[in-house]
């Protein structure tokens, strides 16, 4: 009788040591394999997406989602500073719920963000992307997501860059310089334009013959909608450390 009430009581043991450490594998979000699998305390990172246009940024960061290529976070939202804007359909479309917040129904970029920063936070915002949102951020909503805000720029910042600069703006003035090799930057948000932190960079090359709206094409194709997913997936996996004012991608 002893010796049987004692392998049962071991017995009772080992399976509770199984369950301690099953627990602890959840909350410490232990990695296996080449991903990481998030436990309790390591959700997916919540991802809204800003708009303001037809959305070719979006679309990469969709397929991508679907490809399984953005690790530790997933779009839970696209706003829109358009109500006509054709992203929202595209949105739709991947099932992702949508919000229109119109900058025309406020009287300044002040009351614009305050109304913006309210919805981000009421959709717990762990990362902002701007994919063509056409509305300069107030500090008031840098200042409250400083290094989770990211942006992607059409040229090699810090050339082409800054006030002014936007869309096919950005192409024009690169032919018109005359460089042999353009491309575009992703990068944090600060309260200065174009002026955060660079993520990733990418180039292509320039061709003599190029319209404003070929070199546009050439660099979307071949370095935006790669770069941006990518530097998304690197924030989601906390691969990001910003050391002296610079981003430092961890292995």
């Amino acid at each position: 009788m002893y010796w049987a009430n004692l392998f049962r009581a071991m017995r009772a043991l080992s399976s509770a040591d199984k369950i301690i450490q099953t627990d602890i594998s959840l909350l410490c979000g232990r990695r296996h394999g080449p991903g990481r699998r998030y436990g309790r305390l390591n959700k997916l990172k919540r991802i809204c997406v800003l708009v303001s246009g037809g959305g070719t940024n979006l679309q990469a960061l969709i397929d991508a989602q679907n490809r399984g290529e953005i690790s530790g976070g997933e779009i839970v939202c696209v706003i829109s500073s358009k109500k006509e804007a054709y992203a929202l359909v595209r949105a739709e479309k991947a099932g992702i719920p949508t919000v229109v917040l119109p900058r025309k129904d406020h009287a300044d970029n002040a009351s614009y963000s305050a109304a913006l920063l309210e919805e981000l936070r009421r959709q717990e915002a762990d990362l902002i992307v701007l994919a063509g949102f056409m509305t300069i951020l107030d500090k008031a909503v840098t200042s409250a997501y400083p290094f989770r805000i990211i942006n992607v720029h059409p040229s090699l910042i810090p050339a082409f860059c800054g006030d002014g600069f936007y869309g096919l703006r950005v192409h024009e003035k690169v032919l018109e310089y005359g460089v042999k090799v353009s491309g575009a930057t992703v990068h944090f948000v600060n309260e200065f334009t174009d002026a955060g932190a660079i993520i990733l960079q990418g180039v292509v090359n320039v061709e003599e013959d190029d319209t404003p709206q070929e070199l546009q094409k050439r660099i979307m194709e071949n370095v935006e909608w790669k770069l941006l997913p990518k530097a998304v997936s690197l924030f989601c996996e906390d691969r990001l450390e910003i050391v002296d004012g610079k981003v430092r991608i961890l292995p």
